[in-house]
């Protein structure tokens, strides 16, 4: 036990409480806490079909990347879908239930320890939404604080004024005004495109265009994730797939292209209705400061689209942020930190 957590032990007479910071992402989960601990992993759990895939797998699960390793004799659960959980069936709590606890796990508590994790859902998550992770939360965790996604990243920037934040995830793409208040349903909105709505339309361009090919979903995301662009096509774009098991290179880029580009026009447009949201002479300012977070967030050309799209509403200044895999937590961690236990009720859901 480090010299301030027995500090802190001594003095409240409890036991120890410690912070995280949870990223409760449909593709990948990201979690820190206040000790300096950090990770990442898929957002899915596998469990053996039968006893010889637990005889393969020496366990009763896996969790992230391995289940995409052994997938071949694991049934996968993914219990986030467009950011919220899936259905409440008894697997897909337990699965949810099971990545929780994994990067709880990860954030490397001591024994004794109380955790009291913020964790971030979609900006139009409703509390049903919310209800079963702070149930699923409630087995192994003191308190836990449903919160805002782009307020997260919002939050640990100090972006809490005249801002607008733009966060592309797997499943979702939230935006959020930030107006100096906590924001409202109002402030905030969800487009229900994202990482995975940009896999999917990949993967249907690409069959339509070389329907010979050998294509699987996997196979178009990592496409995606080392090409995805928008805008004038400078270069081809070779990928190598498979023609009755026989390696051939095509050229992707019109199809990557136009898969990324579907973003644009619904992100645009929520932009302009949560613009309303500020006072008339915090708008331009507010043009000034929009930035682009979550994964989605390293499409080529994407912050310029933007600007260009915006234009007619004078001068548009678009940034990424650094550090778009743990923004999130880092600001939920920032935001658990500042803000008194007693008063966590006051900026979220909480159980």
């Amino acid at each position: 036990m480090n010299q301030d957590s027995q500090d802190k032990a001594n003095v409240t007479g409890r036991k120890k409480q410690l912070m995280l910071g949870i990223d409760l992402g449909t593709s990948k989960i990201a979690v820190c806490s206040e000790r300096g601990s950090k990770a990442m992993f898929r957002s899915v759990v596998g469990y053996p079909r039968d006893i010889i895939g637990s005889h393969l797998l020496k366990g009763d699960k896996a969790i992230g990347e391995e289940v995409l390793e052994k997938r071949s004799f694991l049934d996968a659960y993914y219990p986030l879908e467009e950011g919220v959980i899936k259905e409440e069936s008894e697997g897909v709590i337990a699965a949810l239930k099971d990545l929780l606890q994994h990067a709880v796990s990860l954030a490397k508590p001591e024994k004794g320890d109380e955790i009291c994790a913020v964790i971030g859902a979609p900006a139009g998550a409703t509390y049903s939404n919310k209800e079963p992770i702070l149930k699923a939360a409630r087995e192994f965790m003191k308190v836990a604080l449903v919160v805002s996604e782009p307020f997260m990243v919002a939050y640990g920037m100090n972006k809490l004024n005249r801002a607008i934040i733009v966060d592309i995830g797997a499943g979702t793409t939230d935006i959020c005004a930030l107006t100096g208040t906590i924001p409202s349903a109002e402030d905030q909105s969800t487009i229900l495109k994202g990482g995975d709505y940009i896999d999917k339309v990949l993967n249907a361009l690409l069959l339509e265009t070389y329907p010979e090919i050998q294509l699987t979903p996997q196979l178009a995301r990592k496409i995606k994730e080392k090409y995805a662009f928008v805008g004038e096509i400078k270069e081809s774009k070779m990928v190598k797939f498979r023609e009755n098991g026989k390696p051939k290179d095509y050229d992707a880029a019109n199809e990557i292209k136009a898969a990324c580009e579907t973003l644009i026009l619904p992100i645009v447009e929520q932009i302009e209705n949560l613009l309303l949201q500020f006072d008339p002479d915090d708008q331009e300012e507010a043009l000034k400061n929009i930035y682009l977070a979550g994964n989605g967030s390293r499409i080529r050309g994407l912050d310029t689209a933007i600007i260009e799209a915006l234009s007619e509403y004078g001068e548009v200044k678009v940034s990424l942020i650094d550090d778009p895999d743990y923004a999130g937590c880092t600001g939920a961690l920032k935001l658990a930190t500042d803000i008194p236990l007693e008063h966590w009720s006051q900026v979220g859901d909480q159980l």
